[in-house]
């Protein structure tokens, strides 16, 4: 097992004691809710009688069915006002802070806690909401929960848990122009494969992730769960620091220097032992794209479609289901790929360093004919940033809609979603069956950037000649 890590460290000082099942009882230092997993949780807890431990300790906010267009109240989906009226009940009911649309703070949750400085290193986190291993960016141990799950934090501040085993994965280089943080991700993904993490924690080393922003950080992290690991991190450094450094709910003062000297001392040590280790070149990276119907189908855009033959045999079956899905052909360039509609955000992409980078190919070019192309801010605070940045009038004058926070496009939970077998290119992070709205719409996952050369040129298309 490994030893000497951060996760090791980090699971250690959690340790609230052994279950008789083997498993561990351990802390939870922030948990983080939204309106689609907490109300059964709530509704659990009234069925015993019992009240939120620690509620200083839980953060709710709304994200997954707010509308990003109109959102007077009542929302016009009667189950959305339904989850969202469960939450204000519950927040007030229990003394949650809650962040409700039109509070100037409302967004994704795993935008908005790293923003307001919750989000620290050394900390356990908790969410109902498979993409909390975001936190991990900021050397924190942060876990994606079910209901049940939901409850049990709300109810003891504890989750019961089996260890991980850590694999390290680094990534050595400078990444090529148009290659961003979403491109690492997926070409980890695609040569590990999608259960390649399974039963695993991810740590992210090497000089590409340490040159890398904390926001680009957040990306990689996310999309951890993407490739099985149960949570991904990166050990908290320089940039980590100044990033926290003057948010709300970062240290201040003395104690801010005690912190930092703390999260120095919980790094992974120069000779930990790790259950597995892999390493990446990052000028072997390009701007990739998925082609198929699981997160690790992605291919490099000047690449082709894999034919059958080419893969190993335990995926030609989904392969199979992922030509006749999206309607490719083995062999075929994914480079020219006509699409229908262009997403820009989610928790993996719609942070302010996002749109500001999107903006930059989008200036100067129109959206195609017969394409819809939106733009979602991850937060109210992104959303307030990028109109003061002149970003939102960028996008509008390329014809991108600027819409309010909210998840959006990522999932089927609100009105944004696909028609028919519509084509997406998405910043997103999955692109199953379905995941879009509509159980015949397909999904192409690229970075934000990818996504505006797409919308300019009304296909795939590589970014890197919209630099030149």
């Amino acid at each position: 097992m490994s030893k000497g890590t951060l996760f090791d460290k980090v699971w250690d000082l959690h340790t609230v004691g052994t279950l008789p099942s083997g498993q561990t009882q351990l802390l939870i230092g922030l948990h983080l809710i939204h309106e689609v997993t907490s109300p059964q949780a709530f509704a659990m807890l009234r069925e015993r009688g019992l009240k939120v431990m620690f509620p200083e300790r839980t953060v709710a906010t709304v994200d997954h069915i707010v509308p990003t267009e109109n959102q007077a109240r009542p929302f016009a989906d009667t189950l959305a006002e339904e989850m969202m009226q469960a939450l204000e009940k519950s927040a007030q009911e229990h003394g949650i802070t809650f962040y409700n649309v039109g509070s100037g703070h409302q967004g994704i949750v795993h935008v908005i806690a790293p923003e307001q400085g919750r989000t620290q290193p050394g900390m356990t986190i908790a969410c109902g909401d498979s993409h909390t291993s975001t936190h991990g960016a900021f050397g924190a141990i942060a876990f994606g929960i079910g209901t049940s799950q939901v409850r049990d934090v709300l109810a003891s501040q504890t989750l019961a848990l089996d260890k991980l085993k850590v694999r390290k994965i680094e990534v050595n280089g400078n990444l090529r122009p148009g290659v961003y943080a979403k491109d690492v991700i997926l070409h980890i993904i695609r040569k590990l494969g999608v259960k390649g993490g399974v039963g695993y924690a991810y740590e992210y080393a090497g000089s590409t992730f340490e040159q890398m922003s904390m926001e680009e950080r957040m990306t990689v992290c996310n999309m951890s769960i993407e490739g099985g690991a149960r949570c991904g991190y990166i050990n908290p450094d320089q940039v980590t620091f100044d990033y926290l450094q003057g948010r709300q709910f970062a240290p201040k003062g003395a104690d801010w220097d005690k912190a930092v000297a703390w999260w120095q001392s919980i790094r992974s040590d120069a000779d930990a032992e790790y259950d597995d280790v892999v390493v990446f070149n990052a000028e072997e990276i390009s701007p990739t794209v998925t082609w198929g119907i699981t997160p690790g189908q992605g291919i490099g855009v000047d690449e082709t479609i894999p034919t059958p033959d080419s893969l190993p045999e335990d995926e030609r079956l989904v392969a199979q289901e992922a030509y006749e899905y999206m309607k490719l052909q083995p062999g075929q360039p994914i480079k020219g790929t006509p699409v229908d509609v262009c997403f820009i955000g989610s928790c993996t992409n719609g942070r302010i360093s996002d749109l500001r980078e999107a903006a930059k190919y989008a200036q100067g070019h129109k959206v195609a004919p017969g394409v819809k192309a939106f733009i979602v801010p991850g937060s109210e605070e992104v959303k307030q940033q990028a109109e003061a940045e002149g970003l939102d009038r960028i996008f509008e004058e390329a014809g991108f809609e600027w819409r309010n926070a909210g998840c959006s496009m990522c999932l089927a939970m609100n009105p944004d979603k696909l028609q028919g077998d519509q084509l997406s290119a998405s910043s997103s992070n999955r692109n199953f069956k379905g995941r879009q709205g509509s159980s015949s719409g397909r999904t192409l996952l690229m970075s934000p950037a990818m996504v505006v050369a797409a919308a300019v040129n009304g296909k795939v298309s590589d970014v890197r000649e919209l630099l030149n």
